[in-house]
């Protein structure tokens, strides 16, 4: 492998700025900022075209951030092109609606589908398109109603609003939690307005660090390169486009009707082991190498052939390389730990099932494995944990797996903060610039006091975000400045001010403190505000992470571990505490991936917020109207260990679960406790980057230091404690093809069909599972299983590696 190449490929590290280029190109990094320089702006940066790659001759270089963003993404605008019609809204509710509903009915369900993206994008290019067909243009009426054509930004529009509305709020799961679990549901209305508000409070935040973790260039956000690339195929040049969505409508149609073999008729191929099939009784196979049944085993070099497994949470082709080569690392070293924790015996690990996330009383009679711990006969009647009855039953005791898992959580969280003050200081150090004592003490100045008195200060619909001159030949100036960005700056698109965002916060923020003393939450009003100054913390450092890696670390255990030294006894308060923080940073770090949709597509700032706004709060209406109709028809089902395989109450218990087990926190995972290494490893992942870094200084030129990146190895080395594991390891060697060889060797049919081929393969395979969850799934009230046969395997594992009947 060329190391330089593979340093600069991902341009995850400020330091990488730095270096000389070997061979300086058009398209690199430094290229473009002269150009930029040069013409004090974008007057001379080049305007790529699919067309231009494809008849372009010699060497091409995809080495950093802004040769991907000029190179794959078209940087032309047509400022003319309205968003702003009768047919976006429609469209975008309509679809806004669907998410939201999907997306909390599946919280219910035994299995999960995520509404993605390019499902989005391509059940609203089908509106779009039949509605600019069918719809008369003659007439105010036919004008309103359809005035052009379906254009791009329309499009986006669209897949932003609806993007907006499709994530489940947690809330809903708390209040169904209280509901179920503590006798009644909260105050209604300050349910629902708390739902909203939770939704929209890392929203606000989030969109006032915008300067630092959505314009810069670094900030790809690498997960949007599909959609950008499929919106640019159906709207832009449509005659030199026709072969690209030629191929993209054969994908998309191959993996559609591919995707009923697997998930119907033929489940062994989401996942099978040659090992397994060679021996069959054998439960150390079962646990190294099956994979297919959740919680079955680590799946080790197993083939799937299903990509709604692959790429569950994201297609491998558009994670960039590094984080691919972290993840590949941490999961090796995942299946080494596991192995050696649970056949050492530690933490009592043989006690316990293999793979599991439960609670368990060391005092079961089960012959095999240890009962599961009844957290009935610990809570007082006010739902406080009484510590004579904990001291009676004992504390919870828990699989090694899962021990390990939240080990290696824990010291990725830490570690993280410290890769990116030593790598990507530069990047984040805006995110808290405000704090300087000149800031602070203009705050209680006379003039802030007067801004503060001034009653047109709070008609913030008032400011329309004009920049003088200065401001807009400083962003065009700036080198570090996203190149679309700078289109969107020099076409005089006005800016969403601050402000806007502000009082979106600050909204939020009143709603969450007064709703949360109403509902009787047990979080008190500094618990609050701790948690915002949390969710601003872990936005600045998760956020810039995600956006410039693309991957998305899991803080919510963390979060419940804070929460449980902080609210002990307390587990409602821990619940809400994980929505404040781990549901607030995933909303921002969305909403924040969908503004720099918006960017590319060159979507103006204001239909964003817009949009965006409309979605949450809509999406956060019919959430929680759907939770209180699932909760009131299927009570029992949902308090069930088991649930049916219609409905199910896992999420619930799960999350009431861990809300009384870190409430337990001290007497589990103190110092000198039973599990004192989960409180360790908050030491060890701030330690471990440090070596690596000192060792990038001392040799700058071996890239390995500062290609290895601990927080992610951290978390991939407790990736697989639940779920289907049989597919991790295709998903790698897919991303390998992709990231690494197209990339590298053939980088013309990289930038025309990477991006092309992954959004195919996940529209048709995403519209096949839909419409199987409703049609045999389950989904629309009765299931409809495929009949037994070799291949089908019901009764037991699907890749038919030995099977532990005592619950394993």
């Amino acid at each position: 492998m060329d190391s330089p190449k593979v340093v600069a490929q991902d341009n995850t590290t400020s330091d990488d700025s730095k270096k000389e280029p070997s061979t300086p190109s058009t398209h690199s990094k430094d290229g473009i900022n002269e150009k930029a320089d040069e013409a004090g702006g974008l007057s001379k940066l080049p305007v790529y075209t699919h067309a231009d790659v494809e008849g372009q001759q010699g060497e091409i270089h995809l080495e950093t951030a802004a040769d991907i963003v000029t190179q794959v993404i078209d940087l032309d605008d047509d400022p003319n092109m309205n968003p702003w019609t009768f047919r976006m809204f429609f469209i975008g509710m309509g679809l806004s609606c669907f998410g939201a509903v999907l997306s909390e009915i599946y919280e219910f369900k035994p299995q999960v589908i995520y509404v993605s993206l390019m499902f989005l994008t391509v059940v609203a290019y089908a509106a779009g398109e039949a509605m600019s067909l069918l719809i008369p243009r003659w007439g105010p009426i036919g004008r309103f109603l359809n005035p052009h054509p379906f254009n791009m930004k329309e499009h986006a529009a669209i897949v932003i609003m609806a993007s907006s509305a499709s994530t489940s709020a947690t809330s809903t799961i708390v209040v169904a939690a209280q509901k179920l679990y503590y006798g009644k549901y909260p105050n209604q209305g300050a349910a629902v307005f708390i739902t909203m508000a939770t939704q929209l409070i890392g929203y606000g935040l989030a969109g006032m660090m915008r300067r630092t973790l959505l314009w810069p260039t670094k900030m790809l956000y690498p997960e949007n390169l599909p959609i950008t690339t499929v919106l640019e195929t159906l709207h832009r040049d449509k005659a030199g486009s026709r072969k690209r969505m030629k191929v993209f409508w054969i994908i998309f149609s191959i993996l559609l009707v591919w995707e009923l073999i697997p998930e119907y008729l033929f489940t062994m191929l989401i996942g099978f082991s040659i090992f397994c099939l060679a021996d069959q009784k054998s439960l150390v196979f079962t646990n190294l190498f099956g994979g297919t049944n959740g919680n079955e085993g680590l799946g080790f070099l197993s083939i799937s052939l299903d990509w709604n497994y692959i790429a569950g949470f994201g297609s491998p082709l558009w994670v960039p390389l590094q984080t691919l080569t972290n993840g590949l690392i941490g999961t090796v070293m995942c299946v080494v730990m596991f192995m050696a924790l649970y056949y050492g015996n530690i933490w009592q690990g043989q006690d316990f099932p293999f793979l599991s996330q439960e609670l368990f009383n060391m005092s079961g009679t089960n012959a095999t494995y240890q009962a599961i711990y009844d957290q009935t006969l610990i809570l007082n009647p006010d739902n406080t944990i009484n510590d004579a009855a904990v001291q009676a039953l004992g504390s919870p005791w828990l699989t090694s797996t899962y021990v390990f898992s939240l080990i290696s959580t824990n010291a990725g969280f830490t570690g993280n903060f410290v890769h990116m003050f030593l790598w990507n200081y530069a990047d984040i150090k805006n995110g808290w610039s405000f704090c300087t004592l000149r800031n602070i003490q203009s705050i209680f100045s006379l003039a802030s006091l007067k801004y503060i008195l001034t009653p047109s200060t709070y008609f913030f619909w008032r400011n329309m975000g004009k920049r003088t001159e200065e401001e807009k030949q400083a962003l065009l100036d700036d080198p570090e400045i996203d190149p679309h960005y700078k289109v969107i700056v020099q076409n005089n698109y006005d800016e969403c001010p601050s402000s806007w965002y502000f009082f979106a916060f600050l909204a939020s923020f009143i709603t969450v403190m007064t709703c949360l003393y109403i509902i009787n939450s047990t979080l008190p009003w500094w618990g609050v505000i701790f948690a915002i100054i949390v969710l601003w913390i872990l936005l600045l450092f998760f956020g810039a992470q995600y956006a410039i890696t693309g991957f998305q670390f899991n803080v919510s255990t963390v979060m419940q571990t804070i929460a449980g030294y902080c609210f002990p006894r307390a587990p409602v308060a821990n619940m809400y505490f994980l929505v404040l923080t781990y549901n607030a940073l995933q909303q921002g770090q969305y909403l924040l991936r969908d503004l720099k949709l918006a960017q590319q597509t060159k979507l103006s700032p204001k239909c964003t917020f817009t949009t965006q706004i409309i979605g949450c709060v809509f999406g956060a209406l019919l959430n929680y109207v759907m939770m209180q109709s699932i909760v009131k028809d299927q009570t029992e089902i949902l308090l069930s260990a088991e649930g049916t395989a219609i409905w199910s109450g896992s999420q619930i218990q799960s999350i009431n679960s861990n809300g009384i087990a870190w409430a337990m926190a001290p007497e589990m995972f103190s110092f000198g406790q039973r599990y004192q290494w989960v409180s360790a490893a908050y030491l060890f992942g701030f330690l471990l980057p440090v070596p690596f870094y000192i060792m990038h200084k001392i040799f700058p030129k071996q890239w390995i230091w500062s290609y290895l990146n601990m927080s992610i190895i951290f978390w991939y080395m407790g990736y697989l404690v639940v779920g289907s594991n049989s597919s991790v390891w295709i998903y790698f060697a897919i991303g390998y093809l992709g990231q690494w060889y197209f990339r590298t060797y053939r980088p013309q049919q990289f930038i025309k069909w990477n991006y092309l081929v992954s959004a195919g393969m996940d529209g048709g395979t995403q519209v096949m599972v839909f419409l199987l969850s409703f049609a045999v799934a389950g989904a629309s009230g009765v299931a409809r299983p495929f009949p037994q046969w070799w291949g089908n395997n019901i009764a037991g594992n699907a890749d038919r590696c030995a099977y532990n009947t005592a619950g394993e």
